[in-house]
């Protein structure tokens, strides 16, 4: 096998690693496939040239861009090594393929999100040609055509513009101060520029202004490598300000004064700090002002630090009454955890807004030289002895992955977080699932960690039933949410064969007049079946037969 085939059968074989169920090219020998490859993507230009007159750049385009859909093509074709060629297209003649497939794949929509994007019956350009003639403007402009897809998942409309609007459209913005290369950059990333109905004005016209005032007025265009990839790179780092919130108009100057973080920092790690900071629950515009305003904060190792939390707390400037009032309140949050936890044991202690203005107003370099004082310094004595009999134990990686989430929503290295370890079951990815679902709920973050710590089964229960729970109390019960602070057990108890026949019961007998007494929620769901029962005989004789016959509902057990 000559170099050239070899680098193409490695290269097929990578891209065909990363795709689901790559049909089977049984019917070709392994040491002509790359050869074969090669033959049906010259059949297919071929065929969408010749036959279905499709321009020849663009024919070529589509063919050598689809190999997995040209790869089903070819799998039932019979294989001769001088005569494959005239096999696909004497196959193609009988048997049309669904044009759109190899069209969509060939922009660089993935193949198997495919199905979502092809029109109902229609399967050649001719039925819908405006598809196909917005990518060759695009195309002819300067796209590359494998990146078309990122245009056309985002904003579809623009392939349902004509080619002459299209055209012009990407002029317009040229005449903005642009170049071709940058047009294509902005594009890419900013897809609704496009869609444009011929006027450069709103948001469209207020994007287009700031990227000017950086690129122009404050040069960062001429330290830009002259390649669609790096323009595209460049415009989606402040895409990612935008989709924070900021106002296009009004935030080129600020950009432009911070250029250097564009040049210097990946889209990864700012995405990274993005992440990190909005997890402290603050304005998402205040987090893209930290960065822009404190690049230096994206240098900083925000992940793998050990932190203790009150010798962070005290070295952010906390008193000590104030650490004090702290400890007592939030113990369950308190000894060691990981930096990449701060946001939510800053959440979990209501000092989240606190601590992010100290880190915008000019304190975020205590974040960077904070550093436990001595290596005995809030370690845990139980915690650690928990740790070791993890170890041992029949399923430790199960169990250090709850861990891993208790201490992910602020719960520290302690004795209360090892007690309610032992009694919270289900994957980490499931306990993360049911404690999202009540933040959901409306339930505050600080007090859903108390509740956890007061009563951790109430993570025991799929999300689906919490929220009827939920619901029930707020909506049927008329109980604010905040009742759960008190008695979070509430949510461990069945709602149809317990919560439901009891409260329903005792606003019936309320109703009836027959019973003057105001019971807590409590009292109505806690007490034992054979309590409930007695307390009803003291409120009536006939309750208890009322309840067997009309609202009682019997199972096994009374909690969920």
């Amino acid at each position: 096998m000559h170099l050239f085939s070899k680098f193409l059968y490695s290269h097929l074989s990578r891209h065909f690693s990363t795709l689901p169920k790559l049909p089977s090219l049984r019917k070709i020998p392994s040491k002509y496939r790359p050869q074969a490859i090669q033959d049906a993507q010259q059949a297919l230009t071929d065929y969408l040239h010749g036959t279905r007159y499709v321009p020849f750049v663009y024919a070529e385009h589509i063919a050598k861009n689809s190999l997995f859909s040209l790869s089903g093509l070819i799998s039932d074709i019979d294989f001769s090594p001088t005569s494959f060629t005239r096999n696909v297209l004497k196959f193609l003649r009988y048997h049309p393929i669904n044009e759109f497939e190899f069209f969509f794949e060939s922009i660089g929509i993935d193949y198997k999100e495919l199905s979502g994007f092809l029109p109902a019956k229609k399967f050649f350009f001719s039925e819908d040609e405006r598809v196909l003639d917005a990518a060759c403007a695009l195309s002819g402009f300067g796209f590359p055509w494998n990146k078309l897809g990122k245009l056309y998942k985002e904003e579809v409309s623009i392939f349902r513009i004509s080619s002459r609007e299209l055209k012009a459209n990407l002029f317009r913005i040229k005449e903005c101060g642009f170049s071709n290369i940058s047009v294509i950059g902005v594009c890419l990333a900013f897809p609704y520029v496009l869609r444009g109905d011929g006027e450069l004005d709103g948001e469209v016209g207020g994007l287009l202004d700031d990227l000017k005032k950086v690129f122009v007025d404050f040069d960062l265009g001429s330290c830009v490598e002259a390649n669609v990839d790096a323009w595209y790179e460049i415009c989606r780092k402040m895409r990612v300000f935008y989709d924070l919130g900021f106002e296009k108009g009004k935030t080129g100057e600020l950009m432009g004064r911070s250029k250097n973080l564009f040049l210097q920092y990946p889209e990864e790690v700012m995405v990274q700090k993005v992440e990190y900071f909005c997890r402290f629950s603050v304005r998402k515009e205040d987090v893209g002002l930290l960065i822009l305003r404190r690049p230096e904060i994206l240098d900083f190792d925000l992940e793998t630090p050990v932190i203790s939390v009150m010798g962070l707390l005290k070295h952010f400037g906390l008193s000590t009454e104030e650490r004090n009032a702290i400890a007592q309140e939030y113990p369950y949050v308190l000894g060691r955890n990981k930096l990449a936890n701060l946001p939510h044991v800053m959440r979990a202690l209501r000092l989240h807004e606190w601590f992010f203005n100290r880190i915008r107003d000019g304190n975020h370099k205590l974040l960077a030289n904070y550093a436990i004082s001595h290596p005995g310094e809030d370690l845990d004595e139980d915690f650690r002895d928990c740790l070791e009999r993890i170890q041992f134990s029949r399923t430790p990686i199960h169990t250090m992955c709850k861990l891993s989430f208790l201490h992910g929503i602020g719960l520290g290295e302690n004795s209360l977080t090892v007690k309610v370890l032992a009694h919270v079951h289900g994957t980490s990815c499931e306990l993360q699932e049911r404690f999202d679902c009540l933040l959901g709920t409306g339930i505050e973050f600080s007090k859903l960690c108390k509740m956890i710590q007061m009563t951790p089964k109430v993570l025991n229960q799929n999300p689906e039933t919490l929220e009827q729970k939920v619901n029930f109390l707020c909506h049927e019960m008329g109980v604010p949410l905040d009742y759960l602070n008190i008695f979070p057990a509430f949510l461990c108890f069945n709602l149809e064969y317990r919560i439901k026949p009891r409260y329903r019961f005792h606003k019936w007998l309320t109703e009836k007049g027959l019973c003057t007494k105001n019971y807590s929620i409590a009292s109505m769901v806690a007490t034992s079946e054979k309590s409930f029962v007695a307390r009803l005989y003291g409120i009536h004789p006939d309750a208890p037969k009322q309840w067997f016959e009309n609202f009682s509902c019997r199972k096994p057990s009374d909690s969920s």
